[in-house]
């Protein structure tokens, strides 16, 4: 089984080291905590961030390798699923190797080796996705998606993860940048302009709409463009762009043969006290209530696979109009990560209107699965 597998190239003590560090506990840090903590960022406090870093990486790569050891199904055993395992364990093997940082030139060093990781785990979202392809193609079309609920439960954790890792690496290499942009501590954007977010994530996904089918429906935004709140921009944008996306598929494929001229998407921001709400809302013809569940599985998309066409997965950068089904689950989870959700409600025969909540306070801790 999978078991041996992992003996052949990782060492026992390895294996062992990593069951050893997946039980420790897990420390998470909130939106506010990683603003304060940034905003001064001192030789000193690039240690601290270091030497955290340098322990807690270990603990959450660790228990998603052992995760990706004990999937349902035999999914632990599709090729592309091993590869993604080896990433872990190497990252896992960098990280433990590393000696203790005790000075700035420690840190500077360590700091190279956490944006190698980085990049090294670049692909994993759609090779991952291609080793659930694998499951799927040996399942036979009759797949009851209910039956796949473990797959699910862990995809949503092992992305949240993921999320989690991205975030406290890039944060860190990011406060070493001598130049930051104005009111950016990190990846945090302390005076961040949904509206004006919302507005470049629009015209991105606009753009891949014309280049698809030619012509695009409208896209108007209401909103206070002057208002700002702390967030990370690089995380609304792949939600919002993932939202208008969808909507603009489904409004182009609704009026593609029709002599009417296709109504706008509208994207509205609000401000509350606790929450910033977006609200994306079309008239694509919606989606009938027996298929929403589905929207937010990673098993199910209603476009063709664009793995198939992209196997080597170095072409894989290409962003189609439809990706491989995991632009919903995985933007809800980056709605999540800072305290936030996604919701979508949907009048079929009619349209679709999704509803993303960001927290405003940033006080909530991350999750930590």
């Amino acid at each position: 089984m999978a078991a041996k597998k992992v003996c052949e190239s990782f060492s026992k003590s390895l294996i062992e080291e990593v069951q050893k560090w997946g039980c420790m506990k897990q420390t998470g840090v909130s939106l506010r905590y990683m603003m304060e903590f940034g905003s001064k960022p001192t030789d000193r406090n690039l240690l601290i961030s270091g030497q955290f870093l340098h322990k807690e990486l270990p603990i959450r790569i660790a228990r998603r390798a052992i995760e990706l050891e004990t999937l349902p199904y035999g999914l632990s055993e599709k090729p592309a699923v091993l590869k993604v395992r080896d990433w872990y364990l190497d990252s896992f093997r960098d990280l433990r190797s590393f000696p203790e940082i005790k000075d700035t030139n420690d840190e500077k060093e360590f700091t190279q080796m956490i944006k190698a990781i980085k990049v090294r785990h670049n692909n994993v979202v759609p090779m991952m996705a291609l080793g659930v392809q694998q499951l799927k193609k040996g399942m036979g079309p009759k797949i009851a998606y209910e039956d796949l609920d473990e797959i699910h439960q862990f995809l949503d954790r092992f992305y949240m993860s993921r999320i989690g890792i991205r975030m406290l690496i890039g944060q860190h290499v990011e406060l070493h940048n001598p130049n930051p942009p104005p009111h950016c501590v990190g990846y945090i954007h302390t005076k961040m302009s949904p509206v004006e977010v919302a507005q470049n994530a629009s015209e991105d996904a606009r753009a891949i709409c014309l280049r698809e089918y030619g012509s695009a429906p409208d896209i108007n935004i209401y909103g206070d463009p002057n208002f700002t709140f702390p967030y990370v921009p690089t995380h609304l944008h792949l939600m919002v762009f993932e939202l208008v996306k969808n909507s603009l598929r489904g409004v182009q494929e609704l009026f593609m043969d029709s002599d009417k001229v296709a109504p706008p998407i509208r994207i509205i921001v609000a401000e509350g006290i606790e929450d910033v709400t977006i609200k994306v809302s079309d008239e694509g013809g919606g989606i009938p209530r027996s298929g929403l569940p589905k929207i937010f599985t990673y098993l199910y998309s209603t476009a063709k696979n664009p793995l198939d066409e992209y196997y080597d997965l170095g072409t894989a950068d290409a962003v189609t109009m439809a990706g491989y089904g995991y632009g919903l689950p995985i933007s809800r989870l980056y709605a999540r990560y800072f305290g936030g959700d996604l919701q979508v409600i949907s009048m079929e025969g009619y349209g679709t209107d999704a509803y993303l909540h960001l927290s405003r306070l940033g006080d909530s801790q991350e999750p930590l699965p």
